[in-house]
This record gives C-alpha cells, structure tokens and sequence, in this order.
C-alpha cells in the first residue's frame, strides 16, 4: 500500500496495490465514492453523447464499478476492463450492470474494431507512464493502449480518460502517444487552482477535431477551453492543459 504522499503506481504494479484491502474501500468508503462517481459523471459529459440514446461505452480501469454504475443510472450499456481480479471481485459482489473482463490495457484492448460508441476512464491510464519490469517501456505500452483505443471505437467517437499526470513531461508523453495512434482532441482542466478539486481530463476524438469541452472553475462557471486542440492531420501537436486561468 502506498505511504502518505507517495503515488500509488510508484508502489508496484497495479495489480498487486488494488489488492482486496484496497478494493474494499471503492465499497465502504463513501467519500471515495463520491468523488468517483462525480469523475464518472463529469468525464460522461465531456463526452458529449446524443441526448436520451442509450450508448454502448467501454471503461477503461474500470475498478469497482462505481463509474460503470453511473453509466448504468444513465441509460447506459458497458464493459469494463481492468488488471485487478480483486477490483472485479468487488464490482461482481455489486451486481454492477455491465460486462466485465480482466486484461491489461497496455497489452491493447481485445474487442472488435468499431465496437463501442465512447469510452471513459477514471484515474487509471497514468499507470501506464511507469515501468514495474524491464520489459515495460511506456512509450509502446501507451501507444498499444492508445492504437487499440482508437481501433475499438465508432470513427468519430469520442474517449475521456480522466487521469492524475505526475508532472508536465508525463502528460507530454501521454497526449504524445494518443497523438501518433490517431487520435485529435485536448485537455481539459477543471478547478486548476484548487490543490485538491483539480481534475485533468484528456478528451480524444476519433475523427474529425470537433469543439472542446468546457473547463470548470472555482466560481463554478464555465469557460470555453481555446487552447488545446488536435488537427484533423493529425500533425504534432504540443498539448497545453486547458485552464480557467488563461481567461483575462
């Protein structure tokens, strides 16, 4: 388990860290929950889905199946896949609505092309940034992740993978991979001054570049995220987070 202040992916792999003791509190802890369902709930808007269309969405880490729950209270249909049996166990032992299946995403995700209409991740793809054998190198492992991601998806689909970038070259690397898998979007910061309500949000496109979201502030207003956009070239692309503060 991890000590206070350390990440949890620099104490192994994710395997082992969401062991049964870990997995309990996605059960019992209510604030742990409540946060994770609101991630579900913001990452399932940023995906912008057809109004009052039940959709067939993959969550990716999708752990306990607090956020598959969400999807579910939405009206809608899912799979989740994650590396941890003792998080799937706890989901099972939820009756949670959705499909699921151990894997790990950085082997790629095993579903036929097209398959799904989006896809949402809570505070997962940043495992994949470490390498926990020497066979691990993130740069592919991200790449495969990202490659399958955009494979598995209805072109012109969206995925939202809410995710905690140790620092500026980690998420560098992230927005750099889905970039050569594909994939045109952005980030979307919300509450970037808050220490704890900052929240990132990589919001991809499997298709044309489209608007991006909305990041929240402090005040709880919304403002139109002008920086970070792909191009429908798919040429390299710097990604700079999207924050309330570059609003004058």
């Amino acid at each position: 388990m991890a000590s206070r202040g350390q990440r949890p992916e620099h104490s192994g792999p994710p395997e082992l860290f969401y062991d049964k003791n870990e997995a309990r509190k996605y059960v019992r802890n209510s604030r742990m929950i409540d946060v994770q369902t609101k991630m579900a709930g913001r990452a399932l808007e940023l995906l912008c889905l057809p109004e009052d269309q039940p959709c067939y969405l993959l969550d990716i880490g999708c752990g306990s199946g607090l956020s598959g729950d969400y999807l579910s209270d939405e009206g809608h249909y899912w799979v989740g896949l994650d590396i941890s049996p003792a998080m799937l166990d706890a989901a099972l032992d939820r009756d949670t609505e959705g499909d699921l299946l151990l894997g790990d995403m950085g082997q790629g995700i095993p579903f036929k092309p097209g398959s799904f209409d989006g896809c949402i991740s809570i505070s997962a793809v940043q495992w994949l940034c470490n390498a926990n054998k020497k066979s691990d190198i993130p740069a592919k492992r991200l790449y495969c992740f990202f490659s399958s991601l955009y494979s598995v998806l209805v072109h012109g689909a969206r995925a939202v993978l809410q995710l905690y970038p140790e620092n500026s070259e980690q998420l560098e690397l992230i927005t750099t991979q889905a970039t050569k898998a594909g994939f045109t979007g952005g980030v979307v910061v919300d509450y970037p001054n808050s220490a704890r309500a900052k929240k990132f949000y990589l919001c991809l496109f499997s298709g044309p570049s489209t608007f991006i979201p909305m990041a929240q502030s402090e005040e709880n207003e919304e403002e139109e995220a002008r920086e970070s956009t792909f191009t429908v070239e798919r040429l390299p692309l710097v990604l700079t987070p999207v924050s309330t503060d570059d609003v004058s």
